[in-house]
């Protein structure tokens, strides 16, 4: 077994969260320093605070929301915690994927562990427990606002936490009560009461947004560096004028996004004779070109080649910032109220609004509109590839085969367009709408929760339309092999079709199943396949 992950509060990297969260056999553990300072609070609070005549705290001795007023006796407080639950427990819809599950109890856990929210050590330890044996509380996506933090997902997973009769789990792929998960794994008692703080730390705060985004950025940053080698394919397909990546040209406009993306397709093509003035004088049978007037250079190419780095280049851009916000957000405590020591000793509760969760509703709306772009480029390259009007010869559709009983590749470009669309619908704005809830005592709201996962849809999407790219490019290049005789692709774009070829096969025969391929063409991004290639061949090329 690996070493285990201590998480304290502090430290913790998205890439870290991103990891465990898809590697079910990962373990993590609270750090030593975590548990004393988690234990120290906790006996302050019980020795100083579990009485009628404490002052007035929120959430721990009194109602929530409009309840604040309203004080809870401490011989109720157990009973409130449990209620707690059931009255948030208020989502719909299909549940979160298991990652995100497992991801949120992470982010959970380690802003328990800084010690600003309060609850017992068990708590901490009982998340850890799930995530360590694997059990994933079954978590509506739909209900939460963002503010007050992600309140009815999270009653979900602390109902499972708590060994609620009626909450669900994901355990060994199967779906089961959270009771029935946690005894086959043996990990403790079945029913885990909640005591003073403990169901409200566990229900507060924007961590369902927060897991949500961290894959999300995750997968997005995987995917830009997949489009820039479906880039790169595309533009040997397109026997492309590479004078737009001089570098020179991108220093004149200095932004570190242009600048790198220039820098990637030049590495990644180094070598290529296919993107040469020679291979672009060799006339394909398709090509419009009177054979009567003498070939001149290309000059200069289309948008979609020749300004991919200025519009890649505020992808990477936007991703810089996306990812400082998620790797603060990741180390932050984010329920109400917080904790906090006092000089000369003792400590002190203090009420806020950490839950709110508009940095990230802003982040992951930046996120949508980037990556739809990005994927908007790369459709446009794809429409480009089937038209030989538009491709400077290549084959129509990229059609093999008798033409008329066989059709290729237009259908194919046609569904990529569709998710183009659906990803610029997903583009609208969520974190600039707030309706008030709870009697107006929430009268601004995130969005935060729906501005992730409309994002997390946009990065799904454009995952489809960079690996079809990928597909169509290679399939280009496999079909005018023989009109380019002596003709190399560069070292990464070798690699890259080299990958594409090993796991499907050019299309040469006419037509066959599609869909088999896409579903493959879409692996290629979420498994980093093409990419872990050319890396293994030029090195690291997008870090």
């Amino acid at each position: 077994m690996s070493t285990p992950t201590l998480i304290d509060g502090f430290t913790l990297s998205a890439a870290q969260v991103a990891a465990i969260a898809r590697d079910f056999s990962s373990q993590v553990a609270l750090a030593p320093s975590s548990r004393a300072a988690l234990k120290e609070s906790r006996d302050y609070i019980e020795a100083t605070w579990m009485h009628d005549e404490a002052p007035m705290m929120y959430s721990f001795n009194t109602g929530v929301g409009l309840l604040k007023d309203t004080r809870v006796k401490v011989e109720d407080i157990v009973l409130f915690q449990t209620q707690l639950i059931r009255a948030h427990a208020a989502g719909m819809g299909e549940p979160f994927a298991e990652d995100v599950s497992r991801a949120t109890m992470l982010l959970r856990a380690n802003a328990f562990a800084s010690n600003y929210s309060a609850p017992r050590v068990e708590v901490v330890e009982r998340l850890l427990a799930f995530v360590n044996a694997g059990i994933h509380p079954i978590m509506p996506q739909k209900g939460s606002v963002g503010a007050s933090g992600d309140l009815a997902p999270l009653a979900y997973l602390a109902a499972a936490i708590a060994g609620f009769d009626e909450a669900e789990v994901m355990y060994r792929g199967q779906r089961m009560p959270a009771a029935r998960a946690i005894e086959a794994a043996g990990i403790g008692p079945v029913k885990f009461d909640l005591k003073a703080k403990d169901a409200s730390a566990l229900i507060n705060g924007c961590t369902v947004s927060l897991a949500v985004a961290v894959l999300a950025a995750h997968d997005a940053r995987n995917l830009l560096a997949d489009a820039c080698l479906s880039l790169g394919l595309t533009l040997e397909a397109m026997r492309a004028e590479m004078a737009a990546f001089d570098p020179r040209i991108h220093q004149a406009r200095p932004h570190a996004g242009q600048i790198k993306t220039a820098a990637i397709v030049r590495a990644l093509l180094e070598g290529s004779t296919r993107t040469t003035h020679e291979a672009r004088a060799v006339q394909f049978p398709a090509e419009l070109r009177r054979s009567d007037i003498p070939y001149t250079a290309r000059i200069q190419d289309v948008y979609s080649l020749r300004c991919a780095p200025q519009v890649y280049g505020p992808v990477f851009d936007a991703l810089d910032y996306i990812d400082t916000i998620i790797g603060k957000e990741t180390n932050s405590a984010t329920d109400n109220p917080l904790i906090f020591g006092k000089d000369g000793g003792g400590f002190e509760i203090i009420s806020g609004g950490n839950f709110h969760g508009q940095y990230l509703a802003q982040a992951m709306d930046l996120l949508a509109m980037a990556v739809a772009d990005l994927g908007s480029i790369c459709e446009r390259r794809v429409a480009r590839l089937i038209d030989p009007t538009l491709s400077w010869g290549l084959p129509r559709n990229l059609m093999s085969g008798t033409a008329g009983v066989n059709t290729g590749y237009p259908v194919v470009q046609c569904s990529l367009s569709s998710l183009v669309m659906e990803n610029r619908t997903l583009c609208m704005p969520g974190s600039v709408d707030s309706i008030p809830a709870k009697g107006n005592s929430e009268d601004h709201v995130s969005n935060s929760t729906w501005c992730a996962r409309k994002a997390a849809t946009v990065v799904a999407n454009t995952q489809y339309i960079v690996g079809v790219e990928m597909l169509l490019a290679a399939q280009a290049l496999t079909m005018t092999r023989d009109l380019l005789p002596g003709h190399v692709l560069g070292k990464g774009t070798q690699a890259a079709y080299d990958e594409v070829r090993r796991q499907i096969p050019a299309c040469l025969d006419g037509d066959r199943w599609f869909h088999d391929d896409i579903v493959v063409a879409r692996s290629f991004i979420t498994s980093g396949s093409v990419r872990k290639a050319v890396e293994a061949s030029i090195g690291a090329f997008a870090a």
